[in-house]
């Protein structure tokens, strides 16, 4: 499984477990028993939503700080976990600065709504200017 379609799986994990309130781990229990995963790609998905949960009201601030006219909590809950996931990649250096905010711009693209791409690069890049 290529990294893009881990982040795939942990944003899915993650958009779930926030829309539904169910427990992430046992969401990604769940979609660990319907597709085999490699120890690295396992890993690497359990690292992203693990740090998002232990992160969230850190990384939730960040945006906040950064699209102050949109409460965190009224964000289209895809962008909103989107944005979750690169900010911990980013802050937690595990992926490269331009690498994360790709990967999340074409997350946004391939899941948002049309405005998605365009507001999640401007927050991100609005993030890691400061």
């Amino acid at each position: 499984m290529s990294p893009r379609e881990a982040r795939v799986l942990a944003l899915q994990v993650l958009y779930e477990a926030d829309v539904a309130s169910h427990d992430a781990w046992e969401v990604l229990k769940r979609w660990l028993s319907e597709e085999a995963l490699d120890q690295e790609t396992e890993q690497f998905v359990s690292r992203l939503i693990g740090g998002v949960i232990e992160r969230q009201s850190e990384l939730d601030a960040i945006i906040q700080r950064h699209a102050p006219q949109f409460p965190v909590e009224q964000l289209a809950p895809i962008d909103r976990n989107i944005m979750r996931m690169a900010l911990f990649e980013i802050t937690s250096g595990i992926t490269p600065l331009k690498v994360a905010i790709n990967e999340a711009v074409e997350l946004a693209k391939q899941f948002g709504s049309d405005s998605s791409p365009q507001f999640v690069n401007g927050v991100l890049g609005a993030a890691v200017r400061t």
